[in-house]
């Protein structure tokens, strides 16, 4: 058993060692929201800079004109206070007491004190502090010092909704087997390669939260969340090699070579590959509901009508877009989440012709001649080097196709 322990101490090591890594990877892009994080705390009167030699506003303005960011050391001290504080705000909501979560016990305690003394690990006294901490250190690890006040910035949302959006984005994609792989790829393939591999994991979770924050409803706990949406995730991830136009194929095809040819093994090449393509698949799970048809038709109508507009091109531009400060990557994950928005309403829409996939959108787009110019428009905009305002004109065109 005192194995088993060492193991888990090592594995919390290993694992915040991985978010000061991703942290740092992001540099100057995020240091808006880790000064963010600095205002949070400091506001509820839970961190003075001057104490823990963090720098105070001007000096990090300074620093992001200079295109420096964050030490190691500092960011060790804010995932430290990241930690500390989600701890304190989630004792006191409910979400410890979720049923869902009683597997973070199992988790907790070494196998032969679950084995031997199961009741008294169900019922521990320190249930709920136990389910805290492993969420905390979930959370922020795999999310980032500066996730939850990102989140809370980004959607009003509370903490509670924040961490259960973790969870069920977590359990519904299956991320903990996608970077369990990855830790399998140690002293296997080149560093950088292996962590921006961990960098595109976060990304896909940190969008996700933001979307299962906006358009969940928690209220009947996490496992009616997981249920809904786990299952037809998965659905359309068996179903791409049908559903995805060529253009989007071809994409696909070319980042599963590029990863194999990084090293990393094709089976998790290929699941890594396909993250691109179900960052949609929350959409599409909506959108199927909405129209009450089958997940394969949905998924084929948003995906053929994404690769129509060259949305996948906007949206992944987008994510490349530099942001001089916290403000401008607010306008820019907000336009994103308007071109999104738009794209659910669009795939609706021809899915109410009766067909799906290619047919349906060449039949809804000759019952909307106005479509043309406004595809024409949003690929100039694509093609021509994408900016915040840029941006904004596309959503906005976008909208006005679907409004109403």
């Amino acid at each position: 058993m005192t194995d088993e322990v060492g193991a888990l101490v090592l594995r919390n090591n290993y694992l915040q060692t991985l978010a000061l890594s991703l942290a740092e990877r992001k540099g100057v892009a995020e240091t808006g929201f880790l000064a963010r994080l600095m205002q949070s705390l400091e506001h509820r009167g839970l961190l003075s800079r001057a104490v823990e030699f963090l720098p105070d506003d001007a000096a990090l303005t300074e620093r992001t004109r200079r295109g420096q960011f964050l030490t190691r050391p500092e960011l060790a001290v804010l995932l430290a206070y990241a930690k500390l504080t989600l701890y304190d705000d989630l004792l006191v909501t409910r979400v410890p007491d979720d049923p869902y979560l009683a597997r973070e016990l199992s988790q907790y305690f070494p196998r032969e004190v679950q084995d031997k003394f199961p009741t008294a690990a169900e019922l521990h006294r320190l249930r709920r502090e136990i389910i805290a901490t492993s969420l905390a250190n979930a959370v922020i690890n795999r999310g980032g010092p500066a996730c939850v006040v990102r989140l809370i910035d980004e959607t009003d949302a509370d903490i509670p909704t924040i961490v259960m959006a973790y969870v069920a984005v977590d359990e519904c994609y299956g991320l903990k087997f996608l970077n369990d792989a990855i830790d399998a790829l140690d002293a296997c393939i080149d560093g950088q390669v292996q962590l921006s591999l961990y960098a595109s994991v976060q990304d896909l979770l940190l969008s996700r939260m933001v979307w299962y924050v906006r358009h969940v409803d928690f209220k009947d706990g996490l496992e009616a969340v997981v249920t809904r949406f786990g299952p037809a995730i998965r659905q359309i991830a068996a179903g791409l090699d049908t559903t995805l136009p060529p253009d989007l194929q071809t994409a696909r095809g070319k980042r599963r070579q590029e990863l194999t040819d990084a090293g990393v093994p094709a089976g998790l090449a290929g699941e890594l590959a396909d993250l691109d393509a179900l960052v949609s698949a929350p959409d599409i799970v909506t959108v199927a509901e909405r129209t009450t048809r089958p997940i394969g038709d949905a998924a084929a109508t948003f995906f053929d009508a994404e690769a129509n507009f060259r949305l996948d091109r906007i949206i992944a531009a987008a994510r490349s877009v530099p942001a001089n400060d916290y403000f401008e990557r607010m306008a820019i994950d907000r336009a994103v989440e308007q071109i999104a928005g738009a794209e659910r309403r669009l795939a609706a829409d021809m899915l109410a012709t009766g067909q799906s996939g290619h047919p349906a959108v060449e039949t809804w787009l000759a019952a909307h001649p106005e479509a043309t110019r406004i595809r024409r428009s949003v690929e100039e905009i694509a093609a021509s080097g994408l900016t915040i305002a840029k941006l904004t004109v596309a959503a906005n065109l976008l909208g006005d196709l679907v409004k109403g």
